[in-house]
């Protein structure tokens, strides 16, 4: 929409502002200056302000954040970003920016400290926050576990409104994003959810039993992220209640931590079509990027080899037919194109679960006759034009009918990759346009060269 996109430009402009003005601050000494900037901000603008600049000036602006701030700065920054900050950290500091952390948040972070600091960070806790940080590192992080929170507030079904508002008055604080509590038994079975509207609108003296929303299903420690946050999507729900096998309600799900997921998994998907992660640190040193990198460019060298070699097949060809090689690219591009369209609906698909074996052979016809049109009428605008351009007929019609054949293998490869390597615990995002491009090159030139032989010689 057009005010989403204003937003977006003016969240832009607020970056590029920070960004220019603690560069200046630097860059002057002024360490006042950069105080004042980052005392305002939110640990997550700080966390994006850490990642946009580059080595030297992102520790010199981490040694001037506050320290309350350093424990939630932490948790935002991406993996690599983190271990860097770490690694310039005295034991003393990392433990001191582990106090006051969520669980979630601290098992977010525990895993990258160094032994002796786990162990101070662990000494460090009461046994209630010591119990609830193993809970939640019992699970994996991409799991609902991994994710909840476990600092729930509950009730019990046979106690009334009244006694329900005398509790919450007792505590200093309710947890963030509080939306409803959670009722339990004795044994903590989960058993229902007590909004806050129902709290203030029914009258005090009803029990809790008569006025909890008892339909509630809770989410399965197990579930992937993924799931989590589609589910999220499509129920709108603020938070969730997590539970173990046997029932019993263990933490919560708030809604800022699926956006959390949501935008990973966006990173993730954007960044593996490109063969790189989300974690990357955008201004890693030259040597250790160049050296990440070059794992796909190899990759992508051996595939481009193997055209070539396809190439090599039909070199008589085009020493005779040099219009051949000059309508080489076209062939291969379109296919390229087309595929990579397919390949990156089915990635989605499968991403949000629309797409499975049950439906796959539906969205089949349905890409095949997408690109049965679509290659019917370019193959009729390139033949025209090859056939014009070389005053030769035949030219056109061996290049259209190439494209066409090229399109829908194309078609095929984008539907089958992703379930393929999903099929071989590969992530489809991140080996599925090497192999695409690859299976399209090697069909066009075939296709292509090979009409071309059989026709013109």
């Amino acid at each position: 929409t057009d005010d989403t996109a204003m937003t977006d430009s003016a969240e832009k402009h607020d970056n590029e502002g920070r960004l220019e003005q603690l560069r200046q601050a630097l860059d002057s000494g002024d360490a006042h200056q950069v105080r004042n900037l980052l005392s305002g901000l939110h640990s997550a603008e700080i966390a994006d302000l850490l990642e946009s600049f580059p080595h030297g000036p992102r520790e010199t602006l981490w040694e001037l954040v506050d320290p309350d701030d350093l424990g939630e700065t932490l948790v935002e920054v991406n993996d690599e970003v983190r271990a860097g900050l770490i690694d310039n950290m005295e034991t003393h500091d990392l433990v001191a920016a582990t106090e006051g952390l969520d669980a979630d948040d601290l098992a977010d972070l525990i895993q990258d400290l160094p032994g002796d600091v786990i162990q101070e960070t662990l000494r460090a806790m009461d046994k209630q926050n010591r119990d609830r940080l193993v809970s939640v590192l019992h699970y994996p992080e991409d799991t609902a576990g991994g994710l909840m929170n476990v600092d729930v507030v509950t009730v019990r079904a046979d106690v009334s409104i009244d006694v329900v508002l005398r509790y919450l008055r007792l505590h200093i604080d309710i947890p963030e994003t509080t939306d409803s509590l959670f009722v339990v038994d004795r044994d903590d079975h989960f058993k229902g959810v007590l909004t806050l509207s129902a709290i203030l609108t029914n009258d005090p003296d009803r029990l809790v039993a008569e006025v909890m929303n008892s339909d509630v299903t809770g989410i399965p420690a197990e579930m992937d992220d993924a799931k989590v946050a589609k589910l999220f999507e499509n129920l709108n729900l603020v938070s969730a209640p997590v539970l173990d096998d046997e029932g019993k309600l263990i933490g919560r799900i708030t809604i800022d931590d699926v956006v959390d997921v949501i935008r990973g998994d966006a990173d993730h998907s954007l960044l593996s079509l490109a063969g790189l992660d989300e974690e990357d640190d955008t201004f890693a040193p030259v040597v250790k990027s160049a050296r990440r990198r070059a794992v796909w460019l190899g990759i992508n060298l051996f595939t481009a080899f193997l055209a070539s070699w396809v190439i090599g097949l039909f070199q008589a060809t085009i020493e005779q037919v040099v219009a051949l090689a000059v309508l080489m690219p076209i062939v291969a591009s379109m296919g390229g194109i087309a595929g990579s369209q397919t390949l990156i609906i089915v990635i989605r698909g499968l991403a949000l679960g629309h797409i499975g074996v049950s439906n796959a052979r539906w969205l089949m016809y349905k890409e095949l006759a997408v690109s049965a049109l679509n290659g019917i009428a370019w193959a009729m605008v390139v033949a025209l034009i090859s056939g014009l351009w070389f005053k030769n007929p035949d030219i056109g019609y061996i290049i259209g009918a190439a494209l066409v054949i090229n399109l829908l293998c194309a078609a095929v490869a984008g539907l089958a990759i992703p379930f393929v390597l999903t099929r071989l615990n590969i992530d489809p995002a991140h080996a599925g346009t090497v192999i695409l491009t690859t299976v399209t090159d090697v069909v066009g030139f075939l296709v292509f060269l090979g009409l071309g032989t059989v026709f013109l010689l």
